[in-house]
């Protein structure tokens, strides 16, 4: 076996271990007992502080204000941070919410995050992640102690698609189903944590602040350095399946580009983390570390497919054998995708776009050329007040 042989077969043994890991983590949580939250009787309602970030775009903001104030809950304050955004129409008369507008832009979440806590009204116990497009359940904040009273100090809970009015955003919402399956259910039930994905997050406003509280960090992916920074202090994320918000699903290809391209950005700006976190766990001998670390540095799933198939036509002339091992390991990777569409009960819709995707696929990859430019050409998504919104329950 000469050297470009032996790199060959380690580059082909990391991405069938990305293929199966979802299998492994499914075996690995079969050893433990189902996490389940019991109720524990509170003394009062803990404090809340929900911040709504808002950048360059208001529109979506009267829904998410008015979901969020029809939650049951009474102890908690709104504060909506409108980053480079014309405020002039905006107008909330309830004094749970706190209406916010820098003097000079910020263009970035950790920016936005810190200026709403620094204009806390009172000292908020926890803290909640809101994103101007999303909508909140009712039983959002109660979903979030039931976690909180058991000792985390950090969750993650369901982000749900909002609309389902395109194919594209059906095809969104797939993807989004199979990483709350795998990167949140699956994780955290295999004795890891849940991965952080932007908004329905709440901390202890202390583990917040000491997490980010240094960092100056501009552009997407702040939920990256923060989920290191938490698994680094050896913490735990929770998920929490019954904590839901509403998402906002891209529904045009423009959108989708311009996303991905921050995504895949992302991806790369961070892929050191992972490599950080990998070597934490072994240095500590910490199960929670490692698996997550093999999440982090997993490729988004388009490249992951691309990837394998190349791998798989090379293996069919130069290794006929491993060319078995890939079927295998593609065979085990579409069973547990449509898993993750079954454990959440799909909309038909949903199954009906897969037939799409290589088109989601293509549009992913020019999304990759950009990735490298991606914060030049937006920093938030860009979504129409007219979007369908389908797909959401209240009970």
């Amino acid at each position: 076996m000469n050297f470009l042989e032996f790199i060959f077969i380690l580059f082909q043994f990391v991405i069938i271990i990305h293929l199966v890991f979802p299998f492994l983590l499914y075996i690995l949580r079969a050893f433990k007992s189902k996490k389940k939250f019991e109720k524990i009787a509170l003394d009062q309602e803990p404090d809340y502080a929900i911040i709504v970030t808002a950048f360059q775009q208001t529109t979506l903001l009267p829904m998410v204000v008015d979901s969020i104030l029809r939650l049951n809950y009474s102890n908690y304050r709104v504060y909506v941070v409108a980053d480079s955004c014309d405020i002039s129409n905006l107008s909330f008369v309830d004094e749970k919410v706190v209406l916010l507008r820098p003097e000079t832009e910020l263009a970035s979440n950790i920016k936005s995050h810190f200026y709403a806590i620094d204009h806390f009204s009172r000292a908020h116990k926890y803290l909640t992640i809101i994103d101007s497009d999303n909508l909140v359940h009712p039983e959002y904040l109660n979903e979030l102690n039931l976690v909180f009273a058991h000792g985390y100090e950090a969750v993650q809970g369901t982000r749900e698609a909002k609309n389902l009015n395109t194919q594209y955003a059906c095809l969104d919402a797939a993807g989004d189903i199979y990483y709350r399956f795998v990167d949140r259910q699956l994780l955290f039930d295999a004795g890891s944590s849940a991965s952080l994905s932007g908004s329905g997050m709440a901390f202890t406003t202390e583990l917040y602040r000491s997490c980010l509280g240094h960092l100056t960090t501009t552009g997407a992916g702040f939920d990256k350095i923060l989920q290191y920074e938490i698994l680094s202090r050896k913490l735990k994320i929770a998920f929490a399946e019954n904590a839901i918000v509403y998402d906002e699903k891209t529904s045009k290809s423009d959108q989708l580009v311009k996303q991905r391209a921050r995504w895949i950005n992302t991806w790369f700006k961070f892929f050191v983390l992972g490599l950080k976190l990998s070597y934490l766990s072994i240095i500590n001998l910490n199960l929670n570390q490692f698996l997550f670390s093999i999440m982090l540095l997993r490729p988004p799933l388009f490249m992951l497919f691309i990837t394998s198939s190349i791998c798989i036509l090379i293996s069919v002339f130069v290794m006929p054998i491993a060319s078995v091992i890939w079927v295998l390991a593609g065979l085990i990777f579409i069973l547990m995708f449509f898993a993750s569409l079954k454990y959440y009960k799909a909309d038909k819709r949903i199954y009906d776009s897969l037939k799409q995707a290589p088109k989601f696929i293509f549009l992913q990859v020019f999304a990759l050329l950009k990735a490298n430019k991606a914060n030049e050409i937006s920093i938030a998504t860009t979504h129409d007040q007219e979007s369908s919104i389908t797909n959401i329950k209240t009970n």
